[in-house]
């Protein structure tokens, strides 16, 4: 099968080496990575030269955006930046962060799952961080959802789900319009990868709101944006998070954002959620 990896890379230069050396070093290599080098004021733009003077299918963007580290919609806006550059020869795109470092047989055994089940539109491994001179299971990984660090979609997968959203949710909105279309997802725990940087812990104070705002756009209604917002906020052990989660919430709902998803989506959202809440209590 052949992947291509589209990589977004803001001030990674503490990893970026990392994470280029051990693609380079998969038992089945990717056809084509491009590193979006996003408004990067450190080495980030010089190391992954390195890699493009010697690997013919390692390729560089350099992009301007700005230098406020909002998930979702600049993330996204870089990757592309990337995916732009690309031709349609794919089956597998990926969408990886510049912070990981993969084991040898990750691409291989992706690509054993997407052969042995034509309905897999997405797979991914675990990230683990470390803790303690020991590298453990990050707590926010649940074996139902592919962390947006490190995603893998099956061309026709990734082309009916309307490809990726420029906004906080892309990386939830995702995998429930997957459902939609009847797609299968995967999480296979032996593929152990390490995540270097802990998610959010470069995210700024607005950043805060966005999450209650995808939360709207994705059409949750406010019960399960409430319930939503309660876990969130217990599994990061803060009241001010949940304050944050549905004061978003509310202030997309008073400015009528735009949904990202259309009423039927949303009526499948809500039952696919309300049916996950549900099975916790069984």
């Amino acid at each position: 099968m052949n992947f291509y990896i589209v990589i977004p890379a803001h001030n990674e230069q503490s990893s970026i080496d990392l994470t280029l050396n051990s693609l380079t070093k998969q038992t089945l290599l990717p056809k084509r990575i491009v590193v979006v080098n996003d408004n990067s004021t450190d080495k980030t733009q010089d190391i992954v030269e390195v890699y493009t003077e010697k690997y013919s299918w390692i390729s560089l963007v350099n992009s301007k955006s700005s230098n406020k580290h909002l998930p979702g919609s600049k993330i996204i806006n870089a990757f592309y930046k990337g995916y732009d550059t690309l031709d349609d020869n794919y089956d597998v795109i990926c969408k990886f962060d510049a912070d990981l470092i993969f084991p040898n047989n990750y691409l291989e055994q992706l690509s054993n799952h997407y052969k042995a089940n034509k309905k897999l539109g997405m797979v991914s491994g675990f990230c683990y961080i470390e803790k303690n001179n020991d590298w453990v299971l990050e707590n926010l990984t649940r074996k139902d959802h592919i962390r947006g660090a490190l995603k893998a979609y099956r061309k026709n997968c990734f082309l009916q789900i309307g490809k990726l959203k420029p906004s906080m949710g892309w990386d939830t909105v995702d995998e429930l319009l997957a459902k939609f279309y009847n797609w299968d997802i995967l999480t296979d725990a032996s593929l152990k990868v390490k995540h270097l940087k802990p998610t959010g812990m470069s995210y700024n104070k607005a950043s805060k709101y966005l999450q209650g705002e995808a939360m709207y756009k994705m059409r949750y209604g406010f019960i399960i944006t409430l319930i939503s917002a309660m876990k969130l906020a217990y599994k990061k052990r803060s009241f001010t998070l949940f304050k944050n989660y549905i004061s978003g919430y509310f202030k997309a709902k008073k400015n009528n954002i735009p949904y990202l998803v259309s009423e039927q989506e949303g009526v499948f959202i809500r039952d696919l959620r309300w049916k996950g809440i549900l099975n916790k209590f069984r």
